[in-house]
């Protein structure tokens, strides 16, 4: 089982007394959301799915190159943290494409604390698969791992505009990653992309959104616990069929990004 410890800081709490009033109650919130889901992550039934998650991580790491964060502590900042910090852009029972599924982020964490969600996990690497799939198995989770390239699964009337999210994690820049990731989802239906510092690719994407048929409905900033990085989720709403021509495929998307 993981080691019971707290995400917040003790220097986050005292320096509160130092803030204005509005970032004093941004942080309270961001505590109350490190604490809940510390619980999830280390404690019950939850806690042991992740521990068992950590372990099969370390297992295929060690056989091919799922991630470069390997540390118990990092894992769960970095890595399990920020996929649950958008858990509240997932409506319940949601059918959920992920793009580019790799080491199972942020999927897996959410799938974990969220059994209703319905994912369908989609990568293109043979290897990760086979990963994705004992991860499936060995944690009794909700979800379909399927062997494709989005660019052409997208294409495919079985998987076009039938999912109400699409989310993907470091995958591509935004412009290229929305056209991969917004033909799955249907009109109403959520785009959502977990990003680092995003204020730049959001200028570059305005276009592809545009074309694309989505919305821009927040970038929502946040800082993981212990100064480990600031982080963006952006979230967009499709409010048009995507038109036919996209995604373009071989490789346009990110030879030549909208």
């Amino acid at each position: 089982m993981w080691k019971n410890k707290f995400f917040i800081s003790a220097e986050l709490c005292t320096a509160k007394i130092l803030l204005p009033q509005k970032i004093c109650a941004i942080i309270a919130l961001m505590e109350n959301a490190y604490e809940k889901y510390e619980k999830l992550i280390t404690e019950g039934e939850t806690g042991e799915k992740f521990s068992a998650f950590y372990d099969l991580l370390l297992k295929y790491n060690a056989m091919f190159n799922l991630t470069r964060i390997t540390g118990e502590e990092d894992c769960r900042v970095k890595h399990f943290f920020d996929s649950l910090a958008g858990e509240k852009y997932f409506p319940h029972g949601a059918a959920v494409a992920e793009i580019g599924s790799g080491g199972g982020f942020p999927s897996v964490p959410l799938m974990i604390v969220r059994p209703d969600l319905r994912f369908t996990l989609i990568e293109s690497v043979g290897k990760k698969c086979s990963f994705l799939r004992e991860a499936v198995k060995e944690l009794g989770l909700n979800a379909n791992v399927v062997q494709a390239r989005a660019e052409d699964l997208a294409r495919q009337e079985d998987f076009r505009e039938k999912f109400g999210v699409c989310c993907a994690r470091a995958v591509a820049r935004l412009n290229t990653l929305a056209e991969y990731c917004v033909p799955f989802v249907k009109k109403g239906g959520l785009f959502v992309a977990y990003k680092g510092k995003a204020e730049e690719e959001l200028k570059e994407a305005e276009r592809a959104f545009g074309v694309l048929g989505i919305k821009l409905s927040s970038a929502e900033k946040y800082s993981l616990p212990f100064g480990e990085g600031e982080r963006t989720l952006v979230v967009a709403e499709k409010i048009k069929p995507t038109p036919p021509a996209y995604p373009r495929g071989r490789g346009k998307e990110r030879s030549s990004p909208l």
